[in-house]
């Protein structure tokens, strides 16, 4: 179902989750989609305990087959003259979602998803937060109300440690991906995501 398409996948700075970001590309790299990775400036400059931009960014170039799209001029062309299909921003940090569901385009990825839910076409969401119980959930109501936007379900990962916290099963990203692209949001969207 997603062979042949360009899948713009967005990577905000969720550091501990970039482990499961390069599994993601190479699932829809298998299934012959294209893959147009795009980067927020955070990733491109951090150093952490996960790793550093650089080491990222060659991960992520390699599974991909695709340069990043690290600035927001080269995000732009998204909307009329270079379309994507579907943009996934997976891991989508509180930051992002806030910035989001609040109209601010500062970054390539929400650039990105601006050009594309201009095209009428899906927007895909992973997040991975420590505020998505908190000031950030009234953000992720607006989202998922919002036309075109779909999200990978999700669920408290720490409910005892963290207990605002949310994350999505990124396993679920290709299915969910398939749903949206026929505008529907894959169910269920609450999982139980912590043993």
């Amino acid at each position: 179902m997603l062979k042949g398409l360009r899948i713009g996948l967005g990577i905000t700075a969720s550091h501990c989750t970039y482990e499961e970001v390069i599994p993601m590309i190479k699932q829809f790299t298998e299934i012959g989609a294209t893959v147009v990775p795009i980067i927020t400036y955070s990733v491109l400059t951090a150093a952490t305990r996960f790793g550093t931009g650089e080491e990222w960014i060659e991960k992520i170039e390699e599974a991909s087959g695709s340069k990043v799209v690290s600035k927001i001029v080269e995000a732009e062309p998204f909307g009329p003259t270079n379309p994507l299909d579907c943009m996934v921003i997976a891991p989508m940090t509180g930051n992002s979602i806030s910035k989001l569901a609040n109209a601010q385009t500062d970054s390539p990825v929400l650039m990105a998803a601006k050009a594309t839910l201009r095209n009428g076409k899906p927007v895909v969401l992973g997040i991975s937060t420590n505020d998505a119980l908190g000031l950030n959930g009234m953000n992720i109501m607006k989202l998922l109300s919002t036309k075109n936007i779909y999200f990978i379900p999700f669920g408290q990962d720490h409910p005892h440690n963290k207990p605002n916290s949310l994350i999505a099963d990124f396993s679920k990203i290709v299915p969910t991906v398939e749903h949206a692209i026929q505008h529907k949001q894959f169910q269920p969207l609450l999982i139980t995501h912590y043993s």
